[in-house]
């Protein structure tokens, strides 16, 4: 088998990146960051039951910050208002928006490089979802794939349509969502070939609080997986 992956952010070039996210308390950050991760989420949709304050956040991104520079923090948002984008990025001190809702492309845009798009993924979303791989972070994904759960915008659990993720990852550099565990992302890394994995559930003892085992070996499998793959070209 002969393939080409490309992560086009500095660092680590030759692996896949590693995204643990859902993270409520500053003990889960520290975990992921010491684990190896390179981006940890935090989510500011109240309804969801991963949902940090403020206050919270700013105290888990200082952790974050003492601990590693090269570990990015995405806020993950649904819908949000412009005014709220803007303390996150501003007072919080995230490194990304991460529009998990229903947001326009000219709003995506308008974070100039400091936000990207999540789409929840069907063969029939596939043109409109790639339109949003010319705009987000330069050294960063430009889309996150997620499973498409009628009423749910995310954390369901479930898998995304790898095929239709691959197809994606092709054209640019994508965090592949949706039911990774550590369990089943070396088959999804060496399938997608993505730019990175987002893990929530699938590392958790229960929601909001994470297993430090199973990051750890999503984490490891996630970069062997990129290993075996690199090794077949």
């Amino acid at each position: 088998m002969s393939v080409t992956m490309s992560f086009p952010s500095a660092g680590h070039p030759s692996r896949v990146r590693v995204k643990i996210c859902g993270i409520t308390r500053v003990e889960d950050a520290v975990l992921a960051v010491e684990a190896g991760a390179d981006m940890i989420g935090m989510i500011f949709y109240p309804p969801s039951p991963r949902y940090v304050s403020l206050a919270r956040a700013q105290a888990i991104v200082q952790a974050v910050r003492e601990r590693s520079p090269r570990v990015r923090v995405v806020a993950v948002t649904v819908n949000a208002p412009t005014w709220l984008l803007q303390v996150l990025l501003d007072e919080v001190g995230v490194d990304w928006i991460q529009c998990h809702g229903d947001e326009p492309r000219e709003q995506v845009a308008a974070l100039k490089g400091r936000g990207f798009k999540a789409v929840r993924l069907t063969g029939t979303t596939l043109a409109e979802s790639a339109s949003f791989l010319g705009i987000g972070p330069r050294d960063g994904p430009r889309l996150l794939v997620d499973a498409a759960v009628p009423g749910a915008y995310g954390g369901t659990g479930r898998q995304a349509d790898w095929t239709a993720a691959r197809e994606l990852a092709r054209q640019g550099p994508i965090l592949l969502a949706g039911g990774l565990t550590p369990d089943n992302v070396a088959n999804a890394v060496q399938y997608v070939q993505p730019w990175g994995v987002d893990v929530s559930s699938g590392v958790e003892t229960r929601p909001g609080q994470k297993d430090p085992a199973r990051v750890r070996a999503f984490i490891a499998r996630a970069w062997a997986a990129t290993q075996e793959v690199q090794g077949d070209e």
